[in-house]
């Protein structure tokens, strides 16, 4: 659990501090803020394709080689970036390479991981003791590249980012272990990868938590990448946004431990129907609030304590609906929901902004989709692990 969330707080520590390298890019290659916006919204898009997909290899073969793949990914994507400063350049570093292989070392992987060789009530608090290392990655990140981008420049930073990124490779080795023994008996016994996915294609709860985690995926997004330019359209200095994002990561380790922690004691439809609701009402109180530097501080730390902790709940009715030997793939699906709603989040900001000069549009939908998310959550269908033929 902790190699597994060490790994996350560099992957996704990375990931979430681009939204930071928008105006720097904008403002020293020209490229417009829809262009990069798009090439941030294909990161969005690929990230999600990369989990599935990796998955599906580290189900079959082990996750050590598939994160060691992702980091180098990672890095290549950052280090290529800068040195090809167009708008092609930036698709192909930071949407495709780097955003594959951050997905190689996320979520569906380490949690897939690390279920298999735990108790069937231990993997909620898993997945959100995991999910924790990725906000404290946010948190450490945030300021780190900010500060370098104020210092350096925004392509110094990303170098920096990339070594960062390196640090994966040595700890993948501990992911190494023996599954847990309901995964050893799927394995020899149990259904097939496609009759496993055809179960869960034609299990309607399924499609009730895809189109949940498409709107978490549609917010977070949205807010991680174009939070710094609503900062700068309040007037506001740009040390706000890195200390929004900080926050939005401190408070989603408690978020996500809680999450966690409730998954194990309540109906966890329950717990994600409230994580998406309380969404919807602390985006209404922000569109009131006066625009300051503490209003942003204090919307960050609200947002961030729900911020991913939809992904515990999540992970655990996913194991609860289908076991754990295919986590990795299904799973993996709902994280690709997750980043087609990501794609639409960090695309249309940018859209929304060309076109009407401001965000609001976007925020509208965001609390829209919000309530939509809460009320299809509800009727999920909570089951045990199914018992596998010995």
């Amino acid at each position: 659990m902790i190699v597994a969330a060490t790994i996350l707080t560099l992957t996704m520590g990375v990931r979430q501090s681009l939204g930071l390298f928008v105006a720097p890019i904008h403002a020293s290659t020209g490229i417009g803020i829809v262009g990069i916006s798009f090439a941030l919204a294909i990161g969005q898009l690929m990230w999600g394709v990369a989990q599935p997909l990796f998955g599906l290899v580290a189900d079959r073969r082990g996750s050590v080689g598939v994160v060691r793949l992702g980091g180098l990914m990672l890095a290549a994507g950052l280090v290529l970036t800068p040195l090809l400063p167009s708008a092609f350049g930036l698709t192909l570093g930071l949407g495709v390479l780097a955003a594959a292989g951050a997905g190689a070392g996320s979520f569906s992987i380490l949690i897939g991981a690390t279920a298999r060789q735990l108790a069937p009530e231990r993997r909620a608090f898993a997945a959100g003791f995991i999910n924790a290392g990725g906000s404290f990655g946010q948190f450490l990140f945030a300021p780190l590249a900010q500060a370098i981008i104020s210092v350096a420049g925004w392509a110094a930073s990303l170098y920096a980012l990339a070594a960062a990124s390196l640090l994966s490779l040595p700890l993948a080795r501990r992911l190494r272990g023996a599954p847990a023994d309901d995964a050893v008996a799927a394995a020899q016994h149990g259904p097939g990868l496609r009759a496993e996915l055809r179960h869960a294609f034609g299990e309607r709860s399924y499609w009730f938590l895809h189109a949940g985690f498409f709107t978490c995926g549609l917010h977070i997004a949205f807010l991680t990448t174009h939070l710094p330019g609503e900062v700068q359209l309040c007037g506001l200095p740009a040390s706000v946004s890195s200390i929004s994002l900080g926050l939005i990561g401190l408070f989603n380790i408690a978020g996500s431990l809680f999450a966690g922690s409730l998954a194990q004691r309540w109906p966890m439809r329950w717990v994600l129907a409230g994580v998406y609701a309380s969404r919807a009402l602390m985006i209404a109180l922000y569109l009131v609030a006066p625009r300051t530097p503490l209003t942003f501080y204090v919307f960050a730390a609200g947002l961030g304590f729900s911020w991913l902790a939809t992904v515990p709940p999540t992970a655990g009715l996913v194991g609860q609906l289908f076991g754990t030997r295919y986590l990795g793939t299904l799973f993996g699906l709902t994280v690709l929901s997750h980043q087609i709603g990501g794609f639409f989040g960090a695309w249309l900001g940018g859209l929304t902004l060309a076109r009407f000069g401001d965000y609001g549009w976007m925020w509208y939908a965001d609390i829209a989709f919000a309530l939509a998310a809460a009320l299809i959550t509800l009727p999920v269908r909570e089951a045990p692990p199914r018992l596998q033929p010995a």
